[in-house]
């Protein structure tokens, strides 16, 4: 048996079918928000998909993740046993909500089309939320569903985890500073200061 493992798996939240159901229907109301042309509640469903994702994002990676870090192993083992399930569907949700509604509100209020050098900041902008999506659901995504089912075997081999989060936390610290990155950029681009 590896050490730190228990004989039996704990309680574990199931991956649950009905949660795509419900990040289709997000991802169906954003076509609707986007095909209705309804610029305030295009603008409302990017702000408040950006603020839920950089608020969790930050919670997870600066508050959360430190005191796992910290924990020992069965009590990260029971956290990410039940986190993991609810946030692999509601973060890459939100990342796309917020690329897309943003996209699509630059295009409507004509940021797109911006001059040199005011230009410069949409296209940080861009960058930021491609890099982020890019990293969200090609790295961190792919990991934390790994990690998650090798918690849930009866003995799971922890030199393996260990080996999957080497730079899971460094990677979580980058998402959080891009996504303080893409707040300053936002606010810079915004009130033109």
């Amino acid at each position: 048996m590896t050490q730190g493992a228990t004989t039996t798996a704990p309680d574990a939240d199931p991956i649950r079918p009905l949660n795509a159901l419900w990040a289709a229907l997000a991802l169906a109301l954003m076509a609707g928000v986007i095909v209705s042309g309804n610029l305030l509640a295009l603008n409302f469903l990017h702000v408040m998909s950006a603020v839920l994702w950089t608020g969790i994002d930050l919670f997870m990676g600066f508050v959360v993740g430190p005191v796992l870090r910290a924990a020992p192993f069965e009590a990260r083992r029971a956290v990410m046993l039940r986190l993991t399930p609810k946030t692999m569907f509601l973060l890459p949700t939100l990342a796309i909500l917020t690329g897309a509604s943003g996209w699509h509100l630059a295009a409507q209020l004509g940021y797109l089309e911006l001059p040199w050098p005011q230009f410069g900041w949409v296209a940080a902008a861009l960058a930021l939320i491609t890099a982020l999506t890019v990293q969200g659901l090609g790295l961190l995504l792919p990991t934390q569903i790994r990690v998650y089912l090798e918690l849930r075997k009866p003995q799971p081999d922890v030199p393996r985890i260990i080996g999957l989060t080497k730079n899971y936390f460094w990677l979580v610290a980058v998402q959080g500073s891009m996504q303080v990155a893409m707040v300053l950029v936002m606010a810079k681009f915004r009130t033109g200061l």
